[in-house]
């Protein structure tokens, strides 16, 4: 009577004596398939099985960042990287987390330290690094934009205001 439950809850053409496959290697197939929800819960799942890594931290983080989850994703990472300070996943997607945080001067510095890091193999960090160069150098008033005219006029004895046309 026990092998016919088992065989009744368990998939067509599945083991259930066999070995179940890594989660991490799951939810980065699932990140590949843009399913970042069921990522995640396969990166818990690993965390669970196989202990807190800096693997799973950053997995974690990177499926938090990829679901919007800014603050937990910037928490998560942080404690990966406090496991291993060199690991370059995670600091790229720490990068990441800062530039959509709008922390563009922090994300720089995280970019160039994965870029270091990295020696300059990755295509990803370099693209990062240079759009957070470019946003940290950007000047505040952008020239080709039209600010309109000014003028300035004189209201009484000693005063004056400042006009646009806007």
């Amino acid at each position: 009577m026990g092998g016919s439950a088992v065989s009744r809850n368990t998939p067509y053409g599945v083991d259930p004596r066999g070995a179940a496959v890594d989660g991490l290697i799951v939810g980065h197939r699932l990140m590949a398939a843009n399913e970042p929800e069921l990522a995640l819960k396969a990166y818990l799942r690993a965390a669970a099985e196989d202990g807190i890594s800096t693997d799973t931290l950053s997995a974690i983080g990177s499926a938090n960042l990829a679901l919007g989850r800014l603050g937990q994703a910037e928490k998560i990472l942080r404690r990966a990287l406090e496991i291993e300070p060199n690991f370059v996943p995670a600091l790229n997607n720490l990068g990441c987390v800062l530039m959509e945080q709008g922390k563009i001067g922090e994300a720089r510095v995280v970019f160039q330290q994965a870029y270091a890091l990295d020696s300059g193999q990755s295509d990803s960090i370099r693209e990062n690094l240079k759009r957070a160069i470019a946003r940290t150098e950007a000047p505040v008033y952008d020239e080709t934009e039209d600010q309109g005219e000014f003028q300035l006029v004189r209201r009484e004895k000693g005063r004056y205001v400042l006009l646009t046309e806007l």
